[in-house]
C-alpha cells in the first residue's frame, strides 16, 4: 500500500497507570494527539486484524489495519459515542473495509454478507497470537531484504535480543560501527514500516523488554535456588579442557539458564549457539555470548519436550535453526535403568 504524507509520527510513550477511556482518546485525536492514536492502536490493532482476516488473506488484512487507523486519524469525528461503543464502531469500519477489499479482489460488486450475522460485535475477540505472528513475519521479510551487514546486526538485536555491546562482541566490530549499522537498517526499513507497523514494532519491543525482565527475575531465582541440580556440559574434543557449562531447568519454570566458562573468543562471523535435543528434534536455545571475563549467561525459553542432549556448537554464522558446526560443549542424558 502506498504511504500517505498525512500520516502522523507516533512516539513510544507509555499510556500511564490509569487506562484512559476510548472516547477520551478519540477526543484527543481532534487535537492532533498522536499518543492517543498509539494507545488506541495498542488496544485494537489485533481486533481489527482478526475481523479483516475472516474475509481476506493476512497481507490484505494488514492493509485493512493500516487503512482503519489512518481513517481513524483523519475522520475520528465520524465516531459518535451516543450511537454505541468505540469497539463496535471500529469493528464495523474494519468489516466494511475488508468486504470492500474482498469485492474488489473478486471483481464483484455484490457479495453475500451472511457471514456478518455470525460475527456479532461482542463475540469478536482479538487473536493477538495470530496478529503478532503475522507482524513478525512482515518484519522478518523486511529485515531479510537489508544489506547483509545491516541485516545481521538488526537480526541479532531484534530476533536474538542481544544488546549493542553483545552484538559488537559477536560480530567483532567496534561498538560505534554496530550502532551505525542498526541505525541505518532502521532508516532503510522506514518506508516499509508504515504507521501501523511502526506502532506495532514499538509494542513488540516494549513487550519484549517486559518479558525479558520477568525471565531474568525467574532465572535469578533458579540460579540461586538450592533444589536445582545443574547439568554439566563437558568440553568436546578440541575444546580447552577447563571449558565447561552448567544448564539449569525446573519443570514449573518457563525458562532455562545456561552458563559457560573458559570458552575461547571467536572471530566474526562465527558464533557459539546452544541447542537442546528432545523428541521434536533440535531446538535452538540461543546465542552464547562470551564476555570479557570469559564467561557467558544465556536465559532461554524452556523447550516443550525434555532435553535428552544439550550442546554448544561453533557455527559459521549467528543464524541457523539446526546445528551445523562442531560441538564444543556437550551433555547427554544417562541411559534409563531397567
Amino acid at each position: 500500500m502506498t504511504a500517505r504524507t498525512e500520516e502522523p509520527t507516533v512516539h513510544a510513550l507509555p499510556e500511564g497507570p490509569a487506562r484512559e477511556k476510548d472516547e477520551a482518546l478519540v477526543a484527543k485525536l481532534g487535537r492532533g494527539d498522536e499518543d492517543a492514536l498509539r494507545a488506541l492502536h495498542h488496544r485494537y490493532a489485533a481486533l481489527v486484524f482478526t475481523v479483516a482476516a475472516r474475509f481476506v488473506d493476512p497481507a490484505t488484512a494488514e492493509e485493512v489495519v493500516q487503512d482503519v487507523f489512518i481513517t481513524l486519524w483523519k475522520k475520528h469525528e465520524t465516531f459518535d459515542p451516543a450511537r454505541g461503543s468505540f469497539r463496535s464502531w471500529i469493528v464495523q469500519v474494519a468489516r466494511r473495509r475488508a468486504l470492500n477489499e474482498l469485492r474488489r479482489k473478486q471483481g464483484r460488486r455484490q457479495h453475500d454478507d451472511a457471514p456478518l450475522a455470525q460475527l456479532a460485535d461482542d463475540s469478536v475477540e482479538p487473536d493477538e497470537a495470530q496478529w503478532l505472528a503475522h507482524r513478525r513475519a512482515v518484519i522478518r521479510a523486511a529485515v531479510e531484504a537489508l544489506p547483509p551487514a545491516q541485516r545481521q546486526a538488526l537480526s541479532l538485536a531484534y530476533f536474538d535480543e542481544l544488546t549493542h555491546e553483545q552484538i559488537a562482541s559477536v560480530l567483532r566490530t567496534p561498538l560505534g560501527t554496530t550502532k551505525t549499522r542498526i541505525r541505518l537498517a532502521l532508516k532503510r526499513l522506514g518506508p516499509v514500516l508504515l504507521v501501523a507497523l511502526a506502532v506495532t514494532v514499538v509494542v513488540l519491543f516494549a513487550r519484549r523488554r517486559e518479558e525479558r525482565a520477568a525471565r531474568n527475575a525467574e532465572a535469578l531465582r533458579m540460579v540461586t535456588s538450592s533444589d536445582v541440580v545443574p547439568r554439566r556440559l563437558d568440553p568436546a574434543p578440541g575444546t580447552p579442557p577447563e571449558a565447561h557449562g552448567n544448564y539449569r531447568a525446573r519443570p514449573e519454570s518457563r525458562v532455562v539458564v545456561l552458563t559457560t566458562s573458559h570458552l575461547p573468543v571467536l572471530a566474526s562471523p562465527e558464533a557459539y549457539v546452544a541447542w537442546s535435543h528432545g523428541d521434536g528434534g533440535w531446538h535452538r536455545l540461543g546465542l552464547v555470548v562470551v564476555e570479557s571475563d570469559g564467561r557467558s549467561l544465556l536465559v532461554a525459553d524452556r523447550p516443550d519436550e525434555g532435553s535428552e542432549q544439550l550442546m554448544v556448537t561453533r557455527e559459521p554464522t549467528a543464524q541457523g535453526e539446526s546445528p551445523r558446526g562442531p560441538a564444543v560443549l556437550t551433555w547427554t542424558a544417562p541411559p534409563l535403568r531397567r
